[in-house]
């Protein structure tokens, strides 16, 4: 069973619900090494799973780890919002592996022609209940050699926790700004977390011209993280190494 299903004040609503596998079944498959479309159609036959030998697999020990990451292709999209939504936007997708859970989820990036900088400058603005939690995230970035860039409100909380941030002007209070900054290639990644998906907002529009100008941007914090992982381990020089699937 397929279901897709939105949370709104920790109420659930179920979008559609199809008698189907989904596109992570594959995606299972190849990592745990069990084709699992094969065994479930035995399984509507008649057959058992002690019969197919499936309660053998080694499913909680893997050596490695695989990323599953939608195409989204913004860029052909001038003027949408990178903020998801319940609507099917994804493309395709695509997946990263490695030993390393950071070098997977760089592979999985990459693959997406997501390239995420080793320095330069991130620029930082949260909304307020994410302010307690981005703390490790910038200070993960300040220690790997990136400027930390924000909004007032941003920079004085970076500031207060003794994090080195230097503070810029949001859209609406004057030039140059932060989007003019983004668009002179001033702004290496962005990460901000939305308020919301009001399509006047200064995060939509700063949203928007990153994508125009290819500059990498994350808006939860889960991908901050990730992606803070992903830049460490790259800046550790280590390679990124290709292999088939059947060598992991």
């Amino acid at each position: 069973m397929n279901i897709q299903y939105a949370i709104k004040n920790s109420t659930v609503f179920v979008l559609e619900a199809n008698p189907r596998a989904s596109r992570t079944v594959p995606f299972v498959s190849k990592t745990i090494k069990v084709p699992l479309a094969k065994i479930a159609a035995r399984v509507m036959t008649g057959r058992k799973l002690k019969e197919l030998d499936f309660e053998k697999a080694d499913c909680l020990s893997l050596k490695y780890f695989s990323i599953k990451e939608a195409v989204l292709p913004f860029n052909r999209f001038p003027g949408f919002d990178t903020i998801l939504g319940p609507e099917m936007r994804s493309t395709g997708e695509v997946m990263g592996i490695d030993k390393s859970f950071g070098i997977a989820f760089a592979k999985s990036q990459i693959a997406t022609n997501q390239i995420f900088p080793t320095s330069g400058i991130a620029f930082i603005s949260v909304n307020d209940k994410d302010k307690d939690d981005i703390l490790e995230i910038a200070k993960n970035l300040h220690e790997l050699g990136f400027k930390i860039i924000a909004t007032r409100g941003t920079a004085d909380m970076l500031e207060k926790s003794g994090i080195a941030c230097d503070s810029v002007l949001k859209i609406s209070e004057g030039r140059p700004n932060v989007l003019d900054m983004v668009k002179n290639g001033e702004i290496d990644i962005i990460i901000n977390t939305p308020e919301g998906r009001n399509a006047r907002s200064d995060g939509y529009y700063l949203r928007t011209a990153a994508v125009m100008q290819n500059v990498p941007s994350v808006t939860t914090l889960s991908a901050a993280s990730a992606v803070v992982q992903g830049i460490k381990e790259l800046q550790s020089n280590k390679k990124i190494g290709v292999k088939s699937i059947q060598e992991y």
